[in-house]
């Protein structure tokens, strides 16, 4: 069976210094990733080059069988990237900016988001301008994402910041759900996760240091 997502003989060199090398990440559906490792190890670098967000120094990342390289058009279509920052517009209300980002990929319409959004707990919230949110409201606006219809690939960058105890139990359980209806989900946490899917592995970046 091709890997969903496949990294081949990946190198990572940021501001002169070799970060990773020789990795090799064969990802398949239902299966979940945590990326670990020591502060500058490369943790956020390793999932922007399997978003196609970053070039990789050597090696390539190949989606569904296919250079990544050459999808890059479609990769929006093909993988949900949800990075450190919550990434949302401060003067867009919630709802707003969930049918912006969206867009990106598969267009949800107004019943759907008033869905995802009380899935996160903002039932209420949906015409509010997310300038006037706290950073774990603003974080779940993010995360809403993940109960709309959209890629099957889900990358993220510490997707617990800002949660509240609530908000993270919430988070594992719709994670560990996805991969076992054959979703795939690679993120970097400092939080150990209490509910892992049967397929979850770990993988410490450290151990591909030069």
């Amino acid at each position: 069976m091709i890997p969903h997502l496949h990294a081949t003989d990946l190198a990572c060199e940021r501001d002169g210094r070799m970060l990773f090398e020789h990795l090799q990440l064969p990802l398949h559906a239902g299966d979940m990733l945590q990326v670990s490792g020591p502060n500058g190890s490369g943790k956020t670098s390793l999932l922007r080059l399997l978003a196609g967000l970053m070039l990789p120094t050597a090696g390539q990342v190949l989606l569904n069988g296919k250079p990544l390289a050459e999808q890059r058009s479609e990769a929006g279509h093909n993988l949900l990237w949800i990075g450190h920052a919550a990434g949302i517009k401060d003067l867009l209300s919630a709802e707003e900016n969930l049918a912006w980002l969206c867009a990106l990929h598969t267009p949800a319409n107004h019943r759907q988001i008033g869905v995802a959004l009380e899935a996160v707990g903002l039932r209420g919230y949906e015409d509010v301008p997310c300038h006037t949110l706290s950073a774990g409201q603003q974080r779940r606006v993010a995360l809403a994402r993940l109960h709309l219809p959209g890629p099957p690939l889900w990358i993220l960058d510490e997707p617990f910041t800002a949660l509240d105890k609530q908000g993270v139990v919430q988070l594992e359980l719709h994670l560990a759900r996805h991969c076992e209806r054959g979703g795939t989900v690679v993120l970097t946490t400092h939080h150990s996760l209490t509910r892992q899917p049967a397929s979850y592995r770990e993988l410490d970046l450290g151990r591909y240091a030069p």
